[in-house]
């Protein structure tokens, strides 16, 4: 499998915006790469925290769970155009600025929320948070490749990724514990101050680092019209699309369990966000050394995961197995993907960022709607029989992709 993209496939680009021009950021920046880190954990978290909060935000404004539940829908809507927006608009911005500025927004959106009176204000302060997140992540991945050297990126990927992980893990649990003890909106103020320990960190860590890429909405057109980048979104959508067919309908899957009580369903979700956590941190030296082998493993993972779960999930042993098998899978995407993006489109890493970013908010919607037909129409199996098919074309499309 050739590691060379086809000088045809992507439009050269001045040298004054390839990634080469910060090989001075590249040779002691591990420190940055953990804020980064720690700003994605941050910013996940404050996605998360409504899940956990909606019975006292909808007790406290008079309106249903329902309706309090479009808090967190709210930020992937958005995070549909957010990014690639982020990447188009400031061309020519340090990127340390843009990170710290997308920091400093998600403070304001988390402030906002803790002293709104009303939904209202709520709602709109949370379409901030998700510019905040769509922006960050659709920069980190450019930004990440200016602070370690070319083949140390996965590894800096699974750091940076690693905070979805954790907070995956931690905010909804954490969120209701420290809400029953100071209330909902001291949570969000508790958000807000992690915010800034998060801008601190980066501010302390981050050094100048200059746009990489040609600047502006031109440039992330032509990425999007590139052959092997179109197949990889292509294939995005279809892996983590079939990810959400499955996994936005595990609470009626696992009712099928037999014995299954409220502790056994929070062992499961514990069991799927460990091996999630497990999944990043195996794929950054992976992506390093054999990402032709990860691109298909990971994908095909979720894929025979979800298959057997629909067959043989009834049984608590086997719901266990495909679950850790599931989460790992899926853990290790995030990495996989925005690695093999650097590879076929290196001198595109801010456009490529802001795309795959896209990409997987339209999986998340698309998964979820597809899913919830298949649930309806056919029964909660056929879903997630339907999204482990689609997780293995995924991997048939992004395999193939890089070859061409």
């Amino acid at each position: 499998m050739s590691t060379r993209t086809p000088t045809a496939a992507v439009p050269a680009v001045p040298a004054a915006h390839a990634p080469s021009t910060a090989a001075t950021v590249r040779r002691a920046s591990w420190p940055a790469v953990v804020a980064l880190g720690l700003g994605i954990f941050t910013l996940v978290t404050s996605e998360f925290l409504p899940a956990s909060l909606l019975s006292p935000i909808a007790a406290e404004l008079a309106i249903t769970e329902g309706t309090a539940g479009q808090l967190v829908t709210a930020t992937s809507l958005i995070g549909i155009v957010a990014g690639p927006l982020v990447v188009s608009s400031l061309p020519r911005l340090d990127r340390r600025w843009v990170m710290a500025g997308l920091t400093s927004l998600a403070i304001i959106s988390n402030v906002l929320v803790a002293v709104a009176p009303t939904f209202g204000l709520m709602l709109a302060s949370r379409l901030l948070l998700g510019l905040a997140l769509s922006g960050f992540w659709a920069m980190s991945l450019a930004v990440t490749a200016q602070l370690v050297p070319a083949d140390r990126l996965g590894r800096a990927m699974t750091i940076v990724n690693g905070g979805v992980s954790l907070a995956t893990i931690a905010a909804v649990p954490a969120g209701a514990w420290f809400g029953e003890q100071f209330g909902w909106r001291a949570v969000f103020l508790g958000a807000a101050a992690a915010g800034v320990v998060t801008l601190a960190a980066q501010l302390a860590t981050l050094p100048s680092v200059p746009p990489s890429g040609a600047p502006g909405f031109r440039a992330l057109v032509q990425t999007a019209r590139t052959p092997v980048v179109a197949l990889g979104i292509l294939a995005i959508v279809l892996i983590a699309g079939g990810h959400f067919m499955g996994f936005t309908y595990l609470r009626p899957a696992f009712e099928s369990i037999d014995g299954l009580n409220p502790s056994l369903l929070a062992l499961l979700l514990l069991v799927f966000g460990v091996a999630s956590f497990v999944g990043n941190v195996v794929a950054g030296p992976l992506a390093d050394r054999r990402l032709q082998v990860l691109v298909i493993a990971a994908p095909v993972a979720i894929g025979a995961a979800t298959v057997v779960f629909a067959l043989g999930g009834a049984h608590l042993g086997v719901a266990i197995v495909t679950v850790f098998v599931w989460g790992s899978g899926f853990g290790a995407v995030p990495t996989m993907v925005q690695t093999w993006m650097a590879k076929v489109a290196p001198d595109r890493l801010e456009s490529a960022g802001g795309l795959v970013v896209s990409a997987f908010q339209i999986a998340i919607t698309i998964g979820a709607a597809v899913g919830g037909l298949l649930v309806d129409s056919v029964g909660v199996q056929a879903a997630f029989i339907g999204g482990g098919i689609a997780a293995v074309l995924g991997a048939c499309v992004l395999s193939s992709a890089r070859r061409r």
